[in-house]
Protein backbone atom coordinates (compact mmCIF):
# COMPACT_ATOMS: atom_id res chain seq x y z
CA UNK A 1 0.00 0.00 0.00
CA UNK A 2 1.63 3.21 -0.50
CA UNK A 3 1.62 5.91 2.26
CA UNK A 4 -0.87 8.55 2.60
CA UNK A 5 1.01 10.45 4.92
CA UNK A 6 5.18 10.66 5.11
CA UNK A 7 7.13 12.68 7.93
CA UNK A 8 10.29 13.24 7.11
CA UNK A 9 13.11 14.54 9.09
CA UNK A 10 10.67 16.48 11.12
CA UNK A 11 12.06 19.20 13.93
CA UNK A 12 9.92 21.51 15.91
CA UNK A 13 11.64 24.35 18.24
CA UNK A 14 9.19 26.42 20.95
CA UNK A 15 10.30 30.11 21.03
CA UNK A 16 10.85 31.24 24.83
CA UNK A 17 11.87 33.57 26.97
CA UNK A 18 14.03 32.79 29.86
CA UNK A 19 14.76 35.06 33.29
CA UNK A 20 15.82 38.51 32.12
CA UNK A 21 13.61 37.88 29.08
CA UNK A 22 16.59 35.85 27.25
CA UNK A 23 15.04 34.79 24.41
CA UNK A 24 15.81 30.84 23.07
CA UNK A 25 14.40 27.98 20.93
CA UNK A 26 13.72 24.93 22.96
CA UNK A 27 13.57 22.08 20.46
CA UNK A 28 10.88 18.99 21.27
CA UNK A 29 11.08 16.99 18.34
CA UNK A 30 14.06 16.46 16.17
CA UNK A 31 15.15 14.20 13.08
CA UNK A 32 11.41 12.42 13.33
CA UNK A 33 10.32 9.65 10.74
CA UNK A 34 7.27 8.48 10.01
CA UNK A 35 4.43 6.64 7.59
CA UNK A 36 1.00 5.77 7.52
CA UNK A 37 0.04 3.59 4.47
CA UNK A 38 -3.68 3.57 2.65
CA UNK A 39 -5.57 0.65 4.60
CA UNK A 40 -2.97 0.31 8.03
CA UNK A 41 -3.58 1.40 11.58
CA UNK A 42 0.06 2.63 12.65
CA UNK A 43 0.26 2.71 16.40
CA UNK A 44 2.37 5.25 18.13
CA UNK A 45 3.67 4.32 21.12
CA UNK A 46 6.17 5.98 23.52
CA UNK A 47 5.46 7.91 27.17
CA UNK A 48 4.45 11.05 27.69
CA UNK A 49 6.67 14.03 26.67
CA UNK A 50 8.43 11.65 23.41
CA UNK A 51 6.40 14.04 20.88
CA UNK A 52 3.49 11.97 19.80
CA UNK A 53 0.79 14.80 20.29
CA UNK A 54 3.21 17.71 19.10
CA UNK A 55 3.15 15.58 15.79
CA UNK A 56 -0.46 15.16 15.25
CA UNK A 57 -0.07 18.91 15.48
CA UNK A 58 2.61 19.24 13.10
CA UNK A 59 1.05 17.50 10.61
CA UNK A 60 -2.74 19.04 11.31
CA UNK A 61 -1.20 22.84 11.47
CA UNK A 62 -2.40 23.52 14.73
CA UNK A 63 0.80 24.09 16.16
CA UNK A 64 0.86 27.79 18.60
CA UNK A 65 2.31 30.81 16.94
CA UNK A 66 5.62 30.23 19.00
CA UNK A 67 6.41 27.19 16.81
CA UNK A 68 9.18 26.72 14.30
CA UNK A 69 8.90 23.63 12.07
CA UNK A 70 11.51 22.09 10.05
CA UNK A 71 11.45 19.23 7.87
CA UNK A 72 9.04 18.12 5.35
CA UNK A 73 5.32 16.67 5.58
CA UNK A 74 3.72 14.72 2.48
CA UNK A 75 0.28 13.93 2.40
CA UNK A 76 -0.91 11.78 -0.80
CA UNK A 77 2.07 12.47 -2.24
CA UNK A 78 2.33 16.22 -2.33
CA UNK A 79 3.78 18.41 0.01
CA UNK A 80 1.22 19.50 2.74
CA UNK A 81 1.49 22.90 3.12
CA UNK A 82 -0.05 25.46 5.71
CA UNK A 83 -2.98 26.40 2.80
CA UNK A 84 -3.57 22.61 1.86
CA UNK A 85 -4.02 21.56 5.24
CA UNK A 86 -6.45 24.47 5.54
CA UNK A 87 -8.51 23.02 3.07
CA UNK A 88 -8.63 19.15 4.06
CA UNK A 89 -8.79 19.38 8.04
CA UNK A 90 -12.15 18.46 9.02
CA UNK A 91 -12.70 16.95 5.80
CA UNK A 92 -9.81 14.75 4.15
CA UNK A 93 -7.99 14.57 7.56
CA UNK A 94 -9.75 14.27 10.70
CA UNK A 95 -8.57 14.41 14.51
CA UNK A 96 -10.34 12.51 17.38
CA UNK A 97 -8.46 14.73 19.86
CA UNK A 98 -6.43 14.36 22.76
CA UNK A 99 -8.63 16.74 24.79
CA UNK A 100 -12.18 16.98 25.24
CA UNK A 101 -12.18 20.81 25.27
CA UNK A 102 -11.85 20.35 21.34
CA UNK A 103 -16.01 20.43 21.47
CA UNK A 104 -17.60 23.11 20.79
CA UNK A 105 -18.97 23.82 25.09
CA UNK A 106 -21.62 26.21 22.92
CA UNK A 107 -22.95 23.78 20.60
CA UNK A 108 -25.16 20.75 20.69
CA UNK A 109 -23.43 17.57 20.48
CA UNK A 110 -25.42 15.82 17.66
CA UNK A 111 -24.61 19.60 15.63
CA UNK A 112 -20.96 19.00 16.18
CA UNK A 113 -21.03 15.02 14.62
CA UNK A 114 -23.50 15.48 11.77
CA UNK A 115 -26.25 17.28 10.02
CA UNK A 116 -27.50 14.21 8.73
CA UNK A 117 -29.97 13.07 10.87
CA UNK A 118 -29.75 9.35 10.07
CA UNK A 119 -26.01 9.31 9.96
CA UNK A 120 -26.27 10.51 13.11
CA UNK A 121 -28.47 7.93 14.11
CA UNK A 122 -26.34 4.94 12.77
CA UNK A 123 -23.21 6.21 14.34
CA UNK A 124 -24.60 7.01 17.60
CA UNK A 125 -25.72 3.03 17.87
CA UNK A 126 -22.22 2.13 16.59
CA UNK A 127 -21.09 3.56 19.77
CA UNK A 128 -23.84 3.03 21.92
CA UNK A 129 -25.19 6.54 22.60
CA UNK A 130 -29.00 7.48 23.24
CA UNK A 131 -30.17 9.36 20.72
CA UNK A 132 -31.33 12.30 23.09
CA UNK A 133 -27.06 12.72 23.74
CA UNK A 134 -27.75 14.68 20.61
CA UNK A 135 -29.62 17.08 21.95
CA UNK A 136 -27.29 17.63 25.25
CA UNK A 137 -24.38 19.87 25.41
CA UNK A 138 -20.62 18.98 25.87
CA UNK A 139 -20.62 19.63 29.98
CA UNK A 140 -23.25 17.55 30.15
CA UNK A 141 -21.31 14.48 29.19
CA UNK A 142 -19.23 11.89 30.86
CA UNK A 143 -15.66 11.65 30.18
CA UNK A 144 -16.56 8.32 28.08
CA UNK A 145 -19.44 9.84 26.51
CA UNK A 146 -17.47 12.79 25.67
CA UNK A 147 -14.58 10.33 24.08
CA UNK A 148 -17.12 8.23 22.09
CA UNK A 149 -18.50 11.48 20.90
CA UNK A 150 -15.04 12.39 19.59
CA UNK A 151 -14.76 9.05 17.56
CA UNK A 152 -17.89 9.42 16.16
CA UNK A 153 -16.66 13.14 14.70
CA UNK A 154 -14.01 10.82 12.88
CA UNK A 155 -15.88 8.21 11.71
CA UNK A 156 -18.67 10.53 9.99
CA UNK A 157 -16.24 12.64 8.36
CA UNK A 158 -15.36 9.84 5.64
CA UNK A 159 -11.75 11.45 5.81
CA UNK A 160 -8.70 9.41 3.98
CA UNK A 161 -6.72 10.51 7.20
CA UNK A 162 -7.71 9.99 10.63
CA UNK A 163 -5.26 10.98 13.62
CA UNK A 164 -6.77 9.35 16.65
CA UNK A 165 -5.15 10.98 19.83
CA UNK A 166 -5.34 9.13 23.01
CA UNK A 167 -9.29 8.04 21.71
CA UNK A 168 -9.84 5.33 23.89
CA UNK A 169 -9.43 6.92 28.30
CA UNK A 170 -11.95 6.50 30.41
CA UNK A 171 -14.29 4.06 28.25
CA UNK A 172 -14.35 0.91 29.72
CA UNK A 173 -12.81 -2.33 28.14
CA UNK A 174 -15.37 -3.21 25.83
CA UNK A 175 -15.54 0.27 24.50
CA UNK A 176 -12.44 0.76 24.13
CA UNK A 177 -12.03 -2.31 21.99
CA UNK A 178 -15.11 -0.89 20.21
CA UNK A 179 -13.88 2.24 19.60
CA UNK A 180 -10.72 0.32 18.08
CA UNK A 181 -12.60 -2.37 16.12
CA UNK A 182 -13.95 0.78 14.52
CA UNK A 183 -10.37 2.42 13.88
CA UNK A 184 -10.04 -1.60 12.42
CA UNK A 185 -12.89 -0.96 9.80
CA UNK A 186 -12.11 2.17 8.83
CA UNK A 187 -8.32 0.80 7.78
CA UNK A 188 -10.06 -2.15 6.44
CA UNK A 189 -12.20 0.00 3.95
CA UNK A 190 -8.96 2.36 2.78
CA UNK A 191 -8.31 4.78 5.40
CA UNK A 192 -4.87 5.29 6.87
CA UNK A 193 -5.44 5.37 10.72
CA UNK A 194 -2.71 6.81 12.76
CA UNK A 195 -3.71 6.03 16.69
CA UNK A 196 -1.46 7.98 19.51
CA UNK A 197 -1.25 5.98 22.71
CA UNK A 198 -0.39 5.00 25.81
CA UNK A 199 -2.06 1.68 25.58
CA UNK A 200 0.10 -0.47 23.67
CA UNK A 201 -0.91 -3.54 24.94
CA UNK A 202 -4.28 -2.49 23.31
CA UNK A 203 -3.25 -1.09 20.02
CA UNK A 204 -1.02 -4.20 19.71
CA UNK A 205 -4.39 -6.53 18.69
CA UNK A 206 -5.45 -3.85 15.89
CA UNK A 207 -2.31 -1.73 14.43
CA UNK A 208 -0.66 -3.50 11.36
CA UNK A 209 2.93 -1.11 12.68
CA UNK A 210 4.12 0.87 15.77
CA UNK A 211 6.27 3.63 15.59
CA UNK A 212 8.04 4.04 18.90
CA UNK A 213 8.84 7.38 19.59
CA UNK A 214 11.38 8.21 22.65
CA UNK A 215 12.69 12.15 23.73
CA UNK A 216 10.87 13.73 20.62
CA UNK A 217 12.04 11.15 17.18
CA UNK A 218 11.62 7.89 16.34
CA UNK A 219 13.54 5.00 17.48
CA UNK A 220 12.21 2.07 15.96
CA UNK A 221 8.90 1.59 13.38
CA UNK A 222 8.03 -2.09 13.62
CA UNK A 223 5.33 -4.45 12.70
CA UNK A 224 2.74 -5.30 15.31
CA UNK A 225 3.90 -9.06 15.36
CA UNK A 226 7.15 -8.35 15.98
CA UNK A 227 5.75 -7.39 19.64
CA UNK A 228 5.45 -11.49 20.22
CA UNK A 229 8.56 -12.34 21.49
CA UNK A 230 11.44 -9.31 22.45
CA UNK A 231 14.36 -10.94 20.44
CA UNK A 232 11.81 -9.89 17.36
CA UNK A 233 12.36 -6.15 18.26
CA UNK A 234 15.50 -3.91 17.26
CA UNK A 235 16.38 -1.06 19.33
CA UNK A 236 16.88 -1.33 23.35
CA UNK A 237 14.11 1.27 24.01
CA UNK A 238 11.18 -0.22 22.45
CA UNK A 239 12.90 -4.01 24.63
CA UNK A 240 12.66 -2.06 27.36
CA UNK A 241 9.15 -0.96 26.57
CA UNK A 242 7.78 -4.72 25.63
CA UNK A 243 9.21 -5.84 28.96
CA UNK A 244 6.92 -2.98 30.30
CA UNK A 245 3.86 -4.62 29.03
CA UNK A 246 2.68 -6.90 32.61
CA UNK A 247 2.24 -9.72 30.84
CA UNK A 248 5.60 -9.54 30.03
CA UNK A 249 7.37 -8.99 33.48
CA UNK A 250 6.55 -4.91 34.08
CA UNK A 251 9.64 -4.07 34.19
CA UNK A 252 10.57 -0.80 34.58
CA UNK A 253 13.96 0.48 32.84
CA UNK A 254 16.16 2.46 34.72
CA UNK A 255 16.76 6.18 34.86
CA UNK A 256 14.17 8.32 33.25
CA UNK A 257 13.39 10.30 29.33
CA UNK A 258 15.82 13.19 28.92
CA UNK A 259 13.75 16.54 28.88
CA UNK A 260 13.62 18.95 25.92
CA UNK A 261 16.35 21.33 26.80
CA UNK A 262 18.90 19.10 28.26
CA UNK A 263 18.86 16.15 25.53
CA UNK A 264 22.28 14.36 25.49
CA UNK A 265 24.48 13.84 22.12
CA UNK A 266 23.76 11.14 19.36
CA UNK A 267 21.49 8.47 20.20
CA UNK A 268 18.90 9.72 22.81
CA UNK A 269 18.56 6.74 24.68
CA UNK A 270 22.23 6.11 25.04
CA UNK A 271 22.32 7.13 28.77
CA UNK A 272 20.10 4.51 29.71
CA UNK A 273 21.60 2.05 27.31
CA UNK A 274 23.64 -1.15 28.27
CA UNK A 275 25.15 -1.43 24.52
CA UNK A 276 26.70 2.25 23.99
CA UNK A 277 29.63 2.81 22.80
CA UNK A 278 31.75 6.16 21.83
CA UNK A 279 29.73 5.79 18.27
CA UNK A 280 26.87 6.26 19.98
CA UNK A 281 27.26 9.64 21.52
CA UNK A 282 29.12 11.12 18.17
CA UNK A 283 26.41 12.27 16.22
CA UNK A 284 23.12 12.05 15.08
CA UNK A 285 22.26 7.97 14.55
CA UNK A 286 20.09 7.88 10.98
CA UNK A 287 17.45 5.51 10.48
CA UNK A 288 18.19 1.96 8.29
CA UNK A 289 16.11 -0.82 7.42
CA UNK A 290 16.79 -3.96 9.56
CA UNK A 291 14.74 -7.03 9.38
CA UNK A 292 11.90 -5.15 7.49
CA UNK A 293 11.73 -2.77 10.26
CA UNK A 294 13.18 0.79 10.55
CA UNK A 295 15.54 1.85 13.40
CA UNK A 296 18.25 4.61 14.59
CA UNK A 297 20.09 2.17 16.35
CA UNK A 298 23.76 1.26 15.10
CA UNK A 299 23.99 -2.30 16.99
CA UNK A 300 20.76 -3.15 16.10
CA UNK A 301 20.78 -6.87 14.28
Amino acid sequence: MSSILEVKNLSVSFRIYDKGLKRRDLKVISNLNVSVRQGEILAVAGSSGSGKSLLAHAVLGILPGNAAVEGEIFYGGEPLTVKRVKSLRGYEIALVPQSVEYLDPLMKVGKQITKDKSAAASVFKRYKLNLNVAGMYPFQLSGGMTRRVLCATAVVSGAKLIIADEPTPGMSKELADRAMKHFRDLADAGAAVMLITHDLDLALGYADRIAVFYAGTTVETAFAADFEREEKLRHPYTKALWRAIPQNGFQPAPGSQPYAGSLPEGCLFAPRCDMKTNECVSGVIKPRTVRGGEVCCLYAD
